[in-house]
């Protein structure tokens, strides 16, 4: 379909077909197109929405097939990276836009990754927003020694329990309960800010089925990196435990054209930490 930007705030929701399973996105904003994957996997994208960024880019915002309003897949071994960016690919094609600019945080970093090796031609742009070139054994590892480290607090005693929990629940009311508990290990500084950030840890919300799915393999592209050689900006919270600085320095190492921007009061959820410094290293892709 030809594209142009929706303003005023107001999402318009757009629905297509991929392989007979529905997909759906919201577009709103203003500029040249940036598409959104939110993380997870399974996690719903409204936590992802960037209102300071669709004054500068007309924001398209997926959500991932198993989430929200988008289709099931029957089997669910089939949420898996190729099959995300199988339908990332379907939206982007539906925008109707030569090329187009993509952010994916966590896990949609993965995707969008995988999306720009296999289609290099559409990408104008990426922002690869605290997310890794690489998972496995060593990957988790780490995250989980970080995770053990978290401040000794009242407020936090509940943290490892839910993270236990996230490993077990079947069900999409047990997991994002035990999701919701575990948010604050997500931020820097959840207590200090709690007024501010509760309402996003109450509207957090994640399916069950893509949320356990496995990729047959560990995700790794580092030696790929190379062949992506459009602009890019990593941006990574100081505070991240699951996604930080060491993995993002892996992708800026790696990439030809990136710039690596570090936010130092931020965990995983720059975008809502430091909204002013995050929003001005991704428009910082439209003047390079």
């Amino acid at each position: 379909m030809g594209f142009t930007g929706h303003d005023g705030g107001t999402l318009t929701r757009h629905e297509i077909s991929v392989g007979g399973v529905r997909q759906v996105y919201h577009v709103v904003g203003t500029g040249p197109i940036c598409v959104a994957h939110s993380g997870g996997p399974g996690i719903e994208w409204a936590y992802l929405r960037m209102p300071r960024l669709e004054e500068h880019f007309t924001m398209v915002y997926v959500e991932p097939v198993g989430t929200g309003a988008s289709g099931r897949l029957d089997d669910a071994s089939d949420y898996r990276l190729d099959t995300y960016v199988r339908f990332l690919a379907a939206v982007v094609d539906d925008l109707g836009e030569p090329r187009v600019h993509l952010l994916g945080h966590s896990h949609g970093g993965f995707v969008v990754q995988r999306y720009a090796l296999a289609h290099p031609d559409r990408v104008a742009g990426l922002a690869l927003y605290d997310t890794s070139p690489v998972t496995g054994a060593e990957f988790w590892g780490e995250a989980m020694a970080n995770l053990s480290a978290y401040p000794d607090r009242p407020e936090a005693t509940a943290i490892p329990a839910a993270f236990g929990q996230i490993g077990g629940a079947t069900d999409d009311e047990t997991l994002g309960a035990a999701l919701r508990a575990a948010v604050p290990a997500y931020f820097a500084d959840f207590w200090g800010r709690q007024d501010e950030f509760a309402p996003f840890q109450a509207a957090v919300r994640i399916s069950a089925a893509p949320a356990g799915a496995q990729d047959p393999t560990p995700f790794d592209v580092r030696d790929r990196l190379g062949e992506i050689t459009v602009p890019i900006v990593v941006i990574v919270g100081t505070y991240d435990f699951i996604c930080g600085p060491r993995w993002a320095e892996q992708l800026h190492d790696g990439l030809k054209d990136s710039r690596l921007v570090l936010l130092e009061r931020s965990g995983h959820f720059g975008h809502i930490e430091q909204p002013a410094e995050f929003t001005q290293a991704v428009v910082e892709l439209l003047h390079r």
